[in-house]
């Protein structure tokens, strides 16, 4: 093997003092076993403790350490891609810095890397989240292989090993709500899946909140698929073909009977099925819209106020 060829190891930070140098210490061991050089990027994500400050520390006994610093917080998508716009690795892995990821799972990913995948994506095969977030998630793959088709792995994480290839791709792509799972899968190439069990997180309560779970959800779920719009168009045929029936009813009662009897009851169920849906509508068409309106901005992803080690 050539030992001068480059692992990048890529870790978004947020807040994350009292876990990063378990991280490292998990990690080290890994990659020094490796027949490759090795980079770690961590991307401090606008924290507000002392991560920065460790991470710094970090860099100082380590030269393989790299960090790159945001002015604020701008989200686990965005800390991804500044990572991946930085590295210089043949092969770029991609991983949580609260050692949910498994560090020793990486010589697997890179032996399948080596058969020649230039994507190793992971699968849960359990989680550690509570009850209402296991069956959230569940919905969520459920919902976007249903709406994106089979081009996405059903349950395919953030954790993986992305070749320079696939690297160079990914860097291309100017989207502004990324998915990266996503656009992963997007781009094709040759990819296999390896199935783990999640750790247990070591410290304090997860990062990602329900709320940015949500954001995420929905950036997957506009940006692989048009079928929110046309669910909303077929909507508008089925209550159109539905009111057409009932007029035809109405009048036919009327010529049938010479009276009709008024309901206030149906007419009030009509009118908030038909205000619902244009509601669901014109909030199905405001999530494209409002993917459009952040691409012509075209303000940056992320700002960095400070990187060290490059």
């Amino acid at each position: 093997m050539d030992t001068k060829t480059i692992i990048s190891i890529v870790i978004p930070i947020f807040n994350e003092e009292h876990t990063i140098l378990e991280l490292y210490n998990s990690l080290f061991p890994v990659l020094t076993k490796l027949d490759y050089a090795y980079e770690i990027i961590f991307v401090d994500d606008g924290s507000h403790d002392n991560s920065f400050n460790i991470l710094s520390d970090l860099a100082e006994k380590d030269g393989n350490v790299k960090i790159i610093k945001f002015s604020r917080n701008f989200g686990q998508q965005s800390a991804y891609a500044a990572g991946i716009a930085h590295v210089s690795g043949k092969a770029t892995i991609l991983m949580d810095g609260d050692l949910e990821d498994p560090p020793g799972l990486i010589p697997d990913m890179i032996k399948l890397w080596e058969e020649g995948n230039k994507v190793v994506y992971t699968i849960k095969i359990s989680r550690k989240e509570g009850f209402i977030m296991k069956i959230l998630f569940n919905s969520f793959y459920k919902i976007l292989k249903f709406m994106a088709g089979e081009s996405l792995p059903y349950g395919a994480g953030i954790f993986s090993l992305i070749d320079k290839e696939v690297v160079k791709v990914l860097n291309s792509m100017p989207e502004k709500n990324k998915y990266l799972s996503g656009l992963r899968a997007y781009a094709g190439f040759r990819q296999i899946g390896i199935k783990f069990n999640s750790q247990k997180r070591h410290f304090g309560k997860p990062r990602q909140s329900l709320v940015r779970h949500l954001r995420l959800a929905l950036n997957a779920i506009f940006s692989f698929s048009y079928l929110p719009l046309r669910m909303a168009t077929l909507s508008g045929f089925l209550i159109g073909a539905f009111g057409f029936i009932m007029s035809l009813i109405i009048v036919i009662h009327r010529i049938i009977k010479g009276s009709i009897v008024q309901g206030w009851a149906s007419i009030i169920c009509v009118v908030l099925i038909v205000g619902a849906v244009q509601l669901i509508s014109l909030g199905i068409v405001g999530e494209y819209i409002l993917r459009i309106f952040d691409a012509v901005k075209q303000r940056p992803e992320y700002i960095i106020e400070n990187k060290v080690g490059f």
